[in-house]
């Protein structure tokens, strides 16, 4: 099982470092495995794939989970967000995105997945809302679409400059979410939704 883990481990890390295009032999020697051992666990790509995403939605919907039971509506939010991108959650986005059709999409094991983080996020930014600690005119698509953003590297830049630098920008993005707002944003709110629509 230890062999397992360190697969999708590396799969979710050569996701967040080099984007959707990593490749079984990259991601065993990141392992520290053989190919033999990656295809043992997962029969091909997209099997490994879909079993690094979910693995990281279940995880960041764990994290939205234990961050309700925190007091304090947008302190919760915070706490959620910083472990998201502690997760690299939204690397993983990208690797479904481009190397899936719609059935991998909609595989019922990733639609459960993202049923649960969904739920957990909505719920998450409702509480903020209603506690007015939240601007009103953010969607759940719009925390999400910048956390996917900030955990992949900028081109040349390296995973760890990233990580040295991503809770800070995080933590400038989340007081831009504070309520009241200080001016309107443009557009209307980005919805989950909204993000899987091509």
């Amino acid at each position: 099982m230890r062999n397992r883990e360190r697969i999708i481990d590396a799969a979710r890390e050569m996701a967040a470092e080099h984007g959707a295009e990593v490749s079984i032999d990259e991601v065993a020697r990141r392992a520290g495995v053989g190919n033999a051992t990656v295809y043992r666990h997962f029969h091909d790509r997209p099997a490994l794939i879909r079993e690094a995403i979910r693995s990281v939605m279940d995880r960041t919907a764990e994290r939205a989970e234990e961050a309700l039971t925190l007091s304090g509506p947008f302190d919760a939010l915070c706490v959620f967000a910083h472990g998201a991108v502690e997760d690299r959650a939204g690397a993983m986005c990208g690797m479904l995105s481009a190397n899936a059709d719609e059935a991998e999409r909609e595989h019922p094991d990733l639609r459960a997945a993202r049923t649960r983080l969904e739920a957990g996020v909505a719920t998450l930014l409702d509480r903020a809302r209603e506690a007015g600690e939240l601007r009103p005119d953010v969607g759940a698509g719009d925390l999400m679409f910048v956390l996917s953003q900030l955990a992949r590297p900028l081109p040349g830049c390296t995973a760890a400059l990233n990580d040295r630098y991503v809770h800070r920008h995080l933590q400038l993005f989340l007081e831009g979410l504070r309520a009241p707002a200080r001016s309107p944003l443009p557009g209307s709110a980005a919805t989950l939704e909204a993000l899987r629509t091509p």
